[in-house]
């Protein structure tokens, strides 16, 4: 039995971290490189630090504030936001990052994901997906720019087709749910778990102990992500793998 990860999650703007809910009313949760040290201390078994507003800036990820996180951290952690191009990747990995996660720039250009996947392995390429129901509630529909613009693109046929270019994992947030604290959407995980052979990391939505139960155990993730459960210490990491140990679920304490 693979073990289920727990991943804190830093979105970061304007160099520090910040939290919404569904994509918007951001507040501020702290500085970057010293949440990834608590992180790291805490047991979190990797760290995903995104650049919110990068793609829409139509800037370059900040390379020193992944210098920064890069310097506190003993963990797996991966970088998103803004990464364009094969050069970036190059960038942010010499920074100390150990993956790249890409969402509008392989929206925009899927070659991307093959790019990236040829020169430094698939296990370091993240397909970030922001998915969001359809009007209709027939299935989803992936957005690029940080939630902004609507792709009108299947969410389940993007997954399937970013693992055929070298995906090596799907960073899966559903835009529905995020930051509501209502649990993850176990429907959409699902859906995209049972299409890919590669890990899909559950993003959006974690309220309660339960919550991280079922979107491993109904929503048939590999990991699960959190953000401002862990920011504002409504939740411990500890606790939370505690839990799913006495659940039955395998988890590294």
């Amino acid at each position: 039995m693979y073990t289920k990860r727990i991943i804190p999650c830093l979105d970061v703007k304007d160099g520090r971290v910040v939290k919404g809910v569904n994509f918007v009313n951001l507040k501020d949760a702290g500085d970057p490189a010293e949440q990834a040290s608590v992180y790291d201390k805490a047991g979190a078994d990797e760290l995903v630090f995104l650049d919110i507003t990068a793609s829409s800036d139509n800037r370059d990820t900040q390379l020193e504030w992944v210098r920064e996180v890069a310097a506190n951290v003993f963990i797996p952690f991966t970088v998103g936001g803004g990464i364009k191009t094969v050069s970036d990747f190059k960038a942010i990995l010499r920074e100390g990052a150990d993956k790249i996660a890409i969402n509008s720039a392989a929206i925009m250009n899927p070659k991307l994901i093959n790019e990236g996947a040829e020169k430094f392995g698939s296990q370091c390429v993240v397909v970030a997906i922001d998915a969001k129901k359809r009007p209709d509630a027939e299935g989803w529909t992936i957005y690029k720019n940080g939630g902004r613009v609507d792709m009108n693109i299947d969410a389940v046929e993007w997954a399937r087709r970013a693992e055929k270019l070298g995906a090596g994992e799907i960073l899966l947030t559903s835009m529905d749910c995020d930051g509501t604290k209502s649990g993850y959407d176990l429907e959409l995980t699902k859906a995209i778990a049972s299409s890919v052979s590669i890990p899909v990391i559950a993003s959006g939505g974690a309220g309660s102990l339960k919550d991280f139960y079922d979107v491993f155990d109904e929503g048939c993730a590999d990991a699960a992500l959190a953000a401002s459960l862990f920011h504002y210490k409504e939740l411990e990491i500890r606790e939370v793998k505690e839990y799913l140990k006495d659940k039955g679920i395998s988890v590294r304490l």
